[in-house]
């Protein structure tokens, strides 16, 4: 007996669709893939469409901020800074089952605030989608709970006499809106440009370790 296709109920259903929990034909999983369907990281026919897909590189004009230089010694010397709000990104991304269109507006609500904070304004506006306001505010978390390290780590130098005062952190806005700006231009170039789509989000949980290096490498 031949199973039509869940999806379109016409074609001939050749593959198992764990999200849909039915059998569909190759077609509609090439057309709905992360589009209608919310197909799960560990989806083998998704992981087989990831190897061959390749996203269209982006346009110069097509990439914001480009007046924000972002280069491999700025990463280099600011290492721990970039891990940290990676990971606190894909734990929030995980935490919310966010996709990757909502990291990106996310990431732009935050880049917003910090070109605000260089510029000596404070700009807090909340952002209309729910899964992205969820995930800026636990990158604000994040960022909070490090100049906390940051400070006490500072604090316990001063005391003996190692180092500048507490209030000379390392911790600048401009060096939060550098790595939210590379953040960001990662994410640009992993979307697969499906609207559902978690390829940046795997990305981040593929190499990302659930450990950062310590808050004294912020060092400089």
């Amino acid at each position: 007996m031949i199973t039509p296709c869940k999806l379109c109920e016409k074609r001939r259903a050749r593959r198992h669709c764990p999200a849909s929990g039915g059998e569909i034909c190759p077609q509609c999983c090439g057309a709905e893939r992360e589009n209608t369907i919310a197909c799960p990281s560990t989806c083998e026919f998704l992981k087989e469409a990831r190897f061959h897909e390749q996203p269209p590189p982006l346009a110069e004009d097509q990439i914001p901020n480009r007046d924000v230089r972002v280069t491999e010694q700025f990463l280099r010397d600011r290492e721990p800074l970039v891990f940290t709000l990676a990971l606190a990104l894909k734990r929030a991304l995980e935490d919310v089952d966010g996709v990757d269109y909502d990291a990106r507006e996310a990431l732009a609500g935050e880049i917003r605030k910090y070109r605000a904070l260089n510029a000596g304004l404070v700009v807090e506006s909340r952002l209309p989608n729910t899964y992205a306001a969820a995930i800026q505010q636990k990158l604000d978390e994040a960022i909070a709970e490090l100049r906390k390290a940051e400070a006490a780590h500072r604090s316990a130098e001063t005391e003996h006499g190692l180092h500048q005062p507490v209030g000379d952190l390392k911790l600048r806005d401009a060096d939060m809106l550098g790595v939210l700006v590379f953040l960001q231009r990662l994410e640009m170039q992993y979307n697969n440009g499906r609207r559902r789509g978690k390829a940046f989000r795997d990305f981040l949980t593929g190499y990302l370790p659930e450990a950062t290096p310590s808050v004294a490498g912020l060092e400089q």
